[in-house]
């Protein structure tokens, strides 16, 4: 007997236009779902959308608005997938308190709000990341969003049973999020793949996968999911 449910026929919401989001949304369409992929700048989700037969909707999780004007236009929704991020990184003294809500925004409060916003009939699947379990100096607002991520997740699934509520934790993924680092990218991607155990880094496509397992393992909730390479013991 199968544990999976196909997707074939659902609808999912994909928030998020960075590279694990475009390759998110792209697996679900392959795995026949209707997606939407939502985010802040409209021409950049058009370009996504296009990029994966997805349809583009505009979202700013900062916005109470936008939150409840997606909701009313998209109603009910199978699953929703949050990648949404903002983070504030820098020294503790030199943080503020709205670089600090923008992170908690995008993380945390957006998505609560988000999942009280809509009709959300089996998954809802948020990302936290492996800075909260690895705490870097300089990374205390993203560890911190991170980890609340987690027990986000946990409260959701009590609260919105029989719905599922999971997490994902990447490890360092070249999605593109570290591409500002110019020429020493590729250094620190080596770096990097030589302390993990996996002795590599993530791609988009890799946490796709553990998106799609998780959206169609229908005894799978209140959980986090490691995808990071064994990153957070290196």
């Amino acid at each position: 007997m199968s544990t999976a449910e196909p997707l074939t026929g659902q609808s999912v919401l994909v928030v998020g236009t960075g590279g694990i989001a475009v390759a998110t949304a792209r697996a679900a369409a392959g795995q026949g779902a209707d997606v939407v992929l939502a985010g802040r700048d409209r021409a950049r989700t058009r370009a996504a959308a296009e990029a994966t037969g997805a349809r583009a909707e505009t979202l700013d999780l900062s916005d109470d608005a936008s939150v409840a004007g997606l909701a009313a236009r998209l109603g009910r929704v199978d699953h929703v997938v949050n990648l949404a991020a903002a983070p504030a990184n820098g020294p503790v003294r030199d943080l503020d308190r709205a670089g600090l809500v923008r992170a908690f925004d995008a993380k945390v409060f957006g998505p609560t709000l988000l999942a009280g916003a809509l009709d959300i009939t089996t998954s809802l699947t948020l990302f936290s990341g492996f800075i909260a379990w690895r705490p870097a100096a300089g990374r205390v607002a993203m560890a911190t969003a991170n980890g609340a991520v987690t027990f986000l997740a946990q409260a959701l699934a009590v609260e919105l049973a029989p719905v599922r509520v999971n997490a994902i934790s990447p490890g360092v993924v070249d999605s593109g999020s570290w591409d500002g680092l110019g020429e020493g990218k590729e250094e620190f991607l080596r770096a990097t793949a030589g302390r993990n155990p996996a002795r590599r880094t993530g791609t988009p496509d890799d946490l796709a996968r553990a998106v799609l397992h998780v959206l169609t393992n229908p005894f799978l909730t209140a959980t986090t999911l490691h995808v990071d390479g064994g990153g957070r013991f290196a």
